[in-house]
């Protein structure tokens, strides 16, 4: 990737609750404008869909404000995977963008079962709903066969906002590649799904997320006021965004678990081998094409249920009891958010919490999160030190946990990279590196028998 002098990139990052326009500069990292607006789901029509007009209407008047105020000089998009655009021959929406959180009939969803590829030849789970765009693809081709016959062009869902903005059609790997079911990871083909459903020939060309598909239309840039050519980039897959960053200046292998309702983490430079559809798991492709390992759970939603069960506790006084709660044997086992990560159908209990202090359950909490993420690394293979990013990267016990439990460095980065700074980096800026801590493994005594007895207690 090839460092550019642009000042400023507007990022349009549109994600399943809010969609937002940010201007961030390339000094800095810093995002020094920022509009949003909800996500809005149509409930009428043939199905849920999202308000494409209406976020069309907000990018506009979000791109037109801000190139007055501070100016922008390229444009860059990234939004959630689990979407995709039908176009007809005009380049118009043949059918509604499909909320993925939209239920398909059980006889649709049994024949999408039955017509997807395995679990070896995708690395994509079956997931609910419709956040296997393939399942998205066979619900409209199948309830709406007349409409779906005016599909000229398949676009993913970041591409399609490109395409809007210069005319350009493209598809991209790191929407193709987030649990679709559509793409081969290796191969690095289109899955058999896509001749199942034969629409190989409607799939837009793919391009890398780094191109620049063309300046804004000049219809649009005249309603923008831009007096100069604005180059627009490809796109990326919000989740990848995030991971680009440390893709740009790290070498493999790492670990990244980015934390927030979710944890997720991504095994750069880990294997294939270890992951199991059942546990939560799959394969993400980065922005330069390659396969990351990937695996999540719910533990900042678990966290937040924890500490409001538990109440707030002194940081220190937390770190302390950790030798007392793996002396007792306190611990906590999943799940506390039932339905995901790496040990599906646990129910959540306690061992002996009758008797312990707040500051014990809470580290005992902590403990819970390190085991799980643990157990979710191991699945990516992954190898090398960990960077936790997001809210996780401020709880000092968690850190120092994790790291005992790897046995490799952690690295803390506070200060989250997140989706529109990732996006930006499209562009060719370098990208900017905030604070990090660096918390190295430590012995902490009785921890890996108390990781056995925390397995056997699942059994």
């Amino acid at each position: 990737m090839t460092a550019n002098s642009y000042r400023r990139i507007a990022v349009l990052d549109i994600g399943k609750t809010n969609a937002k326009v940010v201007v961030l500069d390339s000094g800095t990292g810093a995002e020094i404008a920022v509009l949003k607006r909800p996500n809005i789901t149509i409930k009428t029509g043939p199905y849920p869909h999202y308000d494409i007009e209406a976020l069309w209407s907000f990018a506009l008047d979000a791109l037109k404000s801000l190139a007055r105020e501070p100016g922008f000089d390229a444009i860059s998009i990234t939004t959630h995977g689990a979407a995709a655009a039908l176009l007809d021959r005009a380049g118009a929406l043949a059918m509604p963008v499909i909320d993925y959180e939209h239920e398909y009939p059980e006889a649709i969803r049994n024949a999408y079962t039955a017509l997807r590829p395995s679990f070896g030849e995708t690395f994509s789970p079956r997931l609910a709903m419709g956040l296997n765009v393939g399942a998205q693809l066979h619900y409209q081709k199948s309830a709406f066969p007349e409409e779906f016959a005016k599909v000229a062009t398949i676009l993913t869902y970041a591409q399609y906002w490109t395409a809007r903005l210069t005319g350009v059609a493209a598809n991209e790997l790191t929407s193709l590649g987030c649990h679709t079911d559509l793409w081969n990871p290796k191969t690095s083909d289109y899955s058999s799904l896509v001749d199942r459903l034969g629409i190989r020939g409607l799939m837009a060309p793919i391009r890398s997320a780094f191109d620049a598909l063309g300046p804004v239309l000049p219809e649009i840039a005249v309603t923008l006021g831009l007096d100069a050519p604005v180059p627009v980039y490809c796109g990326i897959h919000d989740s990848n965004a995030s991971l680009l960053p440390h893709l740009v200046h790290r070498a493999a292998p790492f670990a990244v678990v980015s934390t927030g309702t979710w944890v997720i983490n991504f095994g750069v430079g880990g294997d294939l081998d270890h992951l199991d559809a059942e546990r939560d798991a799959l394969a993400n492709v980065d922005a330069y094409g390659r396969t990351v390992p990937s695996s999540r759970f719910m533990g900042g939603r678990e966290f937040e249920l924890l500490s409001a069960e538990i109440g707030p506790v002194d940081e220190k006084a937390a770190q302390a009891a950790i030798g007392p709660v793996v002396e007792k044997g306190l611990m906590l086992l999943p799940n506390i958010a039932p339905g995901s990560g790496p040990f599906p159908g646990k129910a959540s209990r306690w061992i002996g919490a009758d008797e312990a202090s707040r500051e014990e359950r809470h580290a005992a909490a902590c403990l819970y999160l390190a085991l799980m993420t643990d157990a979710c690394l191991g699945l990516t293979g992954a190898k090398g030190p960990a960077i936790v990013e997001g809210p996780f990267a401020l709880n000092e016990t968690y850190l120092k946990l994790l790291a005992a439990l790897i046995g490799r460095e952690v690295l803390a980065l506070p200060g989250t990279t997140g989706t529109s700074q990732g996006a930006a980096l499209l562009t060719g800026i370098r990208p900017v590196s905030g604070a990090e801590t660096h918390v190295p493994p430590s012995e902490i005594a009785g921890l890996s028998v108390y990781r056995d007895r925390w397995y056997a207690a699942m059994e």
